[in-house]
Protein backbone atom coordinates (compact mmCIF):
# COMPACT_ATOMS: atom_id res chain seq x y z
CA UNK A 1 0.00 0.00 0.00
CA UNK A 2 1.54 3.33 -1.02
CA UNK A 3 0.09 5.23 1.97
CA UNK A 4 3.01 6.35 4.12
CA UNK A 5 3.19 4.43 7.39
CA UNK A 6 5.91 6.76 8.72
CA UNK A 7 3.96 9.94 8.00
CA UNK A 8 0.73 8.41 9.28
CA UNK A 9 2.62 7.72 12.52
CA UNK A 10 3.73 11.38 12.64
CA UNK A 11 0.12 12.52 12.27
CA UNK A 12 -1.05 10.03 14.88
CA UNK A 13 1.65 11.05 17.36
CA UNK A 14 0.83 14.72 16.79
CA UNK A 15 -2.86 14.06 17.53
CA UNK A 16 -1.93 12.31 20.75
CA UNK A 17 0.54 15.10 21.53
CA UNK A 18 -2.27 17.67 21.55
CA UNK A 19 -4.36 15.54 23.88
CA UNK A 20 -6.68 13.76 21.44
CA UNK A 21 -7.98 10.58 23.06
CA UNK A 22 -10.99 9.94 20.81
CA UNK A 23 -11.12 9.76 17.02
CA UNK A 24 -14.03 9.07 14.71
CA UNK A 25 -13.63 7.76 11.19
CA UNK A 26 -14.96 5.80 8.25
CA UNK A 27 -12.63 3.55 6.26
CA UNK A 28 -10.64 5.54 3.70
CA UNK A 29 -7.48 4.60 1.82
CA UNK A 30 -5.28 7.46 3.04
CA UNK A 31 -6.51 6.97 6.63
CA UNK A 32 -5.96 3.21 6.80
CA UNK A 33 -2.86 3.40 9.03
CA UNK A 34 -4.25 6.16 11.26
CA UNK A 35 -7.40 4.12 11.87
CA UNK A 36 -5.37 0.98 12.58
CA UNK A 37 -3.13 2.88 15.02
CA UNK A 38 -6.16 4.25 16.87
CA UNK A 39 -7.76 0.80 16.96
CA UNK A 40 -4.62 -0.82 18.39
CA UNK A 41 -3.91 1.92 20.98
CA UNK A 42 -5.43 1.17 24.40
CA UNK A 43 -5.22 4.89 25.26
CA UNK A 44 -7.32 5.93 22.24
CA UNK A 45 -11.02 5.44 21.62
CA UNK A 46 -11.90 4.82 17.98
CA UNK A 47 -15.53 5.38 17.00
CA UNK A 48 -16.35 3.83 13.65
CA UNK A 49 -18.99 5.83 11.84
CA UNK A 50 -21.71 4.93 9.35
CA UNK A 51 -21.54 8.46 7.93
CA UNK A 52 -19.21 11.37 8.62
CA UNK A 53 -21.87 13.68 10.03
CA UNK A 54 -22.16 11.34 13.04
CA UNK A 55 -18.61 12.34 13.96
CA UNK A 56 -19.76 15.89 14.70
CA UNK A 57 -22.12 14.60 17.38
CA UNK A 58 -19.43 12.28 18.75
CA UNK A 59 -16.99 15.19 19.00
CA UNK A 60 -19.63 17.45 20.58
CA UNK A 61 -20.34 14.82 23.24
CA UNK A 62 -16.62 14.36 23.82
CA UNK A 63 -16.19 18.13 24.25
CA UNK A 64 -18.95 18.26 26.89
CA UNK A 65 -17.25 15.34 28.67
CA UNK A 66 -13.89 17.19 28.68
CA UNK A 67 -12.34 14.89 26.07
CA UNK A 68 -10.37 16.17 23.08
CA UNK A 69 -11.28 14.50 19.82
CA UNK A 70 -10.52 14.52 16.11
CA UNK A 71 -12.62 13.63 13.09
CA UNK A 72 -10.79 11.73 10.33
CA UNK A 73 -12.39 11.95 6.90
CA UNK A 74 -11.79 12.55 3.22
CA UNK A 75 -13.02 15.55 1.20
CA UNK A 76 -16.31 13.92 0.26
CA UNK A 77 -16.93 13.03 3.89
CA UNK A 78 -16.35 16.63 4.95
CA UNK A 79 -18.84 17.80 2.32
CA UNK A 80 -21.33 15.19 3.52
CA UNK A 81 -20.96 16.39 7.13
CA UNK A 82 -21.70 20.08 6.46
CA UNK A 83 -25.15 19.97 8.07
CA UNK A 84 -23.70 18.73 11.37
CA UNK A 85 -20.75 21.10 11.23
CA UNK A 86 -23.01 24.12 10.70
CA UNK A 87 -25.95 22.97 12.84
CA UNK A 88 -23.88 21.81 15.83
CA UNK A 89 -20.26 22.95 15.84
CA UNK A 90 -20.67 26.44 14.38
CA UNK A 91 -24.07 27.18 15.93
CA UNK A 92 -23.25 25.98 19.45
CA UNK A 93 -19.55 26.93 19.48
CA UNK A 94 -18.11 23.41 19.72
CA UNK A 95 -14.39 22.96 18.98
CA UNK A 96 -13.91 20.46 16.20
CA UNK A 97 -10.54 19.25 14.90
CA UNK A 98 -11.03 17.81 11.43
CA UNK A 99 -8.27 15.94 9.59
CA UNK A 100 -9.36 15.78 5.97
CA UNK A 101 -7.53 13.74 3.34
CA UNK A 102 -7.06 16.15 0.47
CA UNK A 103 -8.09 13.95 -2.43
CA UNK A 104 -8.62 15.19 -5.96
CA UNK A 105 -5.68 17.58 -6.35
CA UNK A 106 -2.57 17.47 -8.52
CA UNK A 107 -1.48 13.88 -9.07
CA UNK A 108 -4.93 12.39 -8.41
CA UNK A 109 -5.44 9.30 -10.55
CA UNK A 110 -8.96 8.42 -9.42
CA UNK A 111 -11.55 10.45 -11.36
CA UNK A 112 -14.20 9.93 -8.66
CA UNK A 113 -12.03 11.91 -6.20
CA UNK A 114 -11.65 15.07 -8.27
CA UNK A 115 -14.97 16.77 -7.46
CA UNK A 116 -14.52 16.61 -3.68
CA UNK A 117 -11.04 18.06 -3.95
CA UNK A 118 -12.28 20.88 -6.15
CA UNK A 119 -14.85 22.05 -3.60
CA UNK A 120 -13.28 21.46 -0.18
CA UNK A 121 -11.33 24.72 0.21
CA UNK A 122 -14.08 26.96 -1.21
CA UNK A 123 -16.58 25.41 1.22
CA UNK A 124 -14.20 25.79 4.16
CA UNK A 125 -13.68 29.43 3.16
CA UNK A 126 -17.42 30.05 2.69
CA UNK A 127 -18.06 28.74 6.22
CA UNK A 128 -15.12 30.76 7.61
CA UNK A 129 -13.50 27.58 8.93
CA UNK A 130 -9.78 28.06 9.50
CA UNK A 131 -7.73 25.51 7.60
CA UNK A 132 -4.14 24.70 6.72
CA UNK A 133 -2.37 22.14 4.56
CA UNK A 134 -0.12 19.43 5.95
CA UNK A 135 2.39 18.66 3.22
CA UNK A 136 5.73 18.23 5.02
CA UNK A 137 6.53 15.86 7.88
CA UNK A 138 8.37 18.58 9.81
CA UNK A 139 5.23 20.74 9.89
CA UNK A 140 2.85 18.09 11.24
CA UNK A 141 3.44 18.50 14.98
CA UNK A 142 3.60 22.32 15.18
CA UNK A 143 0.66 22.78 12.82
CA UNK A 144 -1.43 20.23 14.70
CA UNK A 145 -0.66 22.04 17.97
CA UNK A 146 -1.69 25.40 16.49
CA UNK A 147 -4.87 23.90 15.01
CA UNK A 148 -5.95 22.38 18.33
CA UNK A 149 -5.15 25.61 20.17
CA UNK A 150 -7.31 27.59 17.73
CA UNK A 151 -10.18 25.09 17.86
CA UNK A 152 -10.20 25.20 21.67
CA UNK A 153 -9.76 28.97 22.05
CA UNK A 154 -12.27 29.91 19.33
CA UNK A 155 -14.71 27.09 20.12
CA UNK A 156 -14.92 26.49 16.38
CA UNK A 157 -14.13 23.88 13.75
CA UNK A 158 -10.59 23.84 12.35
CA UNK A 159 -9.45 21.71 9.41
CA UNK A 160 -6.08 20.25 8.53
CA UNK A 161 -5.85 19.02 4.96
CA UNK A 162 -3.66 15.93 4.68
CA UNK A 163 -2.02 16.39 1.28
CA UNK A 164 -0.74 13.78 -1.16
CA UNK A 165 2.88 14.84 -0.56
CA UNK A 166 2.49 13.88 3.12
CA UNK A 167 0.25 10.83 2.96
CA UNK A 168 1.33 9.05 -0.23
CA UNK A 169 4.51 7.22 -1.19
CA UNK A 170 4.80 6.48 -4.86
CA UNK A 171 5.98 2.91 -5.50
CA UNK A 172 9.61 2.79 -6.53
Amino acid sequence: MPVSVANSQLVYDAMKGVGVTLVSALPETWLVHLIRMADEDPDMTLVRLAKEEEGVGISAGAHFAGVKSAMLMQNHGFLQAINGIVGVSLLYKIPLLMLITDRGGFGEKDPWQTEGGKHTRPVLDALHIAHDDLTRPDDVQPTMAKAMTLAQSSLSPVALLLNRDLMWEEPR
